[in-house]
């Protein structure tokens, strides 16, 4: 079971924990974001009929590269903008097969609106940000802070994201 304690920073300076966010993984099992407390993670909500699906290719070499110094990748399919498959192994077998995914990835999720997983409804009241779309990108610092929000656009091997991932590990 994988555990990571989100943090929130309000608008004092202290920071304040929040709940712990679970997530079903898309094999079945808990993905417990506490398991990853005290390492940055990058949260993407993905599907995989998107036109930013070619994304999957550099969430994988990110992964790859930082990994061993404690970045943790983790995908959210989510059929939200009507662009996912139909069932969480579709999802996988389509994901290891085309992508070589072998980073962790939930189950189909909602990130948006009133059924939005618990996560993604923190980080809508903490930091304002929803994503618009598929691929969009969040990164929680060590500590449990949302140090970065990116759109589908920005792709995942950019410097914008590599440069923030890289100062959230040192």
């Amino acid at each position: 079971m994988l555990r990571i304690l989100l943090l929130t920073l309000p608008l004092a300076t202290a920071i304040q924990a929040a709940e712990p966010f679970t997530f079903t993984s898309i094999d079945g099992g808990t993905l417990d974001l506490a398991e990853w407390q005290g390492q940055p993670v990058l949260v993407v909500n993905t599907a995989s009929r998107c036109g930013f699906t070619p994304q999957y290719d550099g969430l994988q070499t990110l992964y790859d590269r930082y990994r061993d110094r404690g970045l943790v990748v983790l995908a959210v399919p989510s059929d939200d903008f009507r662009q996912e498959l139909d069932s969480a192994e579709a999802v996988k077998d389509y994901c290891e097969t085309t992508f070589g995914l072998t980073l962790p990835m939930t189950d189909i999720t909602h990130v948006r609106g009133s059924e939005a997983h618990p996560f993604y409804a923190w980080v809508r009241q903490t930091e304002g940000f929803e994503p618009a779309w598929n691929f969009n990108k969040i990164l929680i610092g060590p500590d449990g802070a949302v140090l970065a929000t990116w759109g589908a656009t920005t792709r995942p091997l950019s410097s914008a994201v590599t440069g923030a991932v890289e100062a959230a590990l040192d």
